[in-house]
């Protein structure tokens, strides 16, 4: 009983480890279903040659003498040792070039969007045919069923952009742009992360790619190209002044302050989903912890707690946050 216990528990582990918010075996666009057939021909392959390769050591275990002198020792290591190998290798080989090919193929509609890394934040960059930039952060919005092409870079180390239900990986390197094409068959959040350790907060470097309906996204960057709306309520105004006092010196709210590019552009928060780079839902209490506390929820991060503030001005900075739709 034990032992069928483990293996259930071990089979459950590896079913566990095929599906998830982060699978890339649970593709939802074009290059990434690419990537999960490389993957499923490259398993059944492996365990191809596992087979073979055990039984011909099961053979040489359970045959006679007899027939063991009879056996030439060569052929067997011809044919499992090099013939087998070559053989499975190069088919596997030829089908993993041929299969890439397609991922880098792009569409002529698709949309240009920057991504540049900071540690530990996203900077997103919506490129316009006239040279307009509408600017976000760790979340990217994309039109679903439409290709979009990412240019992505770094401002300090290496980082490395991963959505696996869309696409590969990518480095970000400094001083040079690479570039990946990402693609979303259907509307839906899929979740990324930086896969290359790039310091204390690599781990609370997310980021979530939104697909929605075509006319929903169009709505959207509309709404993004707008400068932040006006607060009429008084407390808000006294939130923009506390704002405008402790926060401009890195984040950017358009309207109100100089550009800033030090943090994560504010200018439209309220319509994010997550703050601090996927760290945490974006809401009321996770706000108010997060200004007052930010070294305890991502230590090493450059924004400096608030913890002197005090709660009358923080309780208006986040109900002007609150506003930024």
């Amino acid at each position: 009983m034990s032992k069928n216990r483990t293996i259930l528990a071990a089979a459950a582990l590896l079913l566990c480890g095929c599906e998830g918010v982060q699978s890339a075996l649970e593709p939802a666009g074009p290059h990434a279903a690419s990537i999960a057939r490389i993957w499923w021909a490259m398993f059944w392959g492996a365990c191809a040659v596992l087979l073979l390769v055990t039984s011909l050591a099961l053979y040489a275990f359970i045959r006679s003498p007899q027939r063991r002198e009879r056996t030439r020792p060569d052929r067997i290591i011809l044919a499992g040792g090099v013939a087998l190998p070559v053989v499975t290798l190069t088919a596997l080989l030829a089908y993993g070039v041929h299969a890439m090919a397609s991922l880098r193929t792009l569409a002529e509609d698709a949309i240009e969007i920057e991504v540049v890394g900071n540690r530990w934040w996203w900077d997103v960059h919506y490129l316009g045919e006239d040279g307009e930039v509408i600017r976000t952060a760790n979340e990217i919005r994309v039109p679903a069923g439409r290709a979009v092409l990412l240019s992505l870079r770094s401002n300090d180390v290496i980082h490395s952009f991963w959505v696996p239900s869309l696409a590969g990986k990518m480095d970000l390197i400094p001083g040079r742009t690479n570039r990946l094409i990402i693609q979303a068959d259907r509307p839906g959040v899929y979740r990324g992360q930086c896969a290359e350790y790039c310091g204390a907060q690599h781990a609370r470097m997310g980021m979530h790619v939104i697909a929605e309906r075509p006319a929903d996204f169009s709505v959207w960057l509309d709404r993004q190209r707008a400068p932040a709306t006006v607060p009429g309520d008084e407390s808000m105004l006294r939130g923009r002044q506390a704002f405008v006092q402790r926060c401009a010196g890195c984040h950017t709210v358009r309207g109100t302050s100089e550009a800033r590019s030090a943090g994560p552009d504010l200018t439209h928060l309220a319509s994010r989903e997550f703050i601090g780079a996927g760290t945490l839902p974006n809401n009321r209490e996770n706000l108010l912890a997060f200004i007052a506390r930010t070294q305890e929820l991502k230590p090493g991060s450059a924004m400096p707690s608030q913890g002197d503030l005090d709660p009358v001005a923080l309780e208006s900075i986040v109900a002007y946050l609150e506003s930024l739709h």
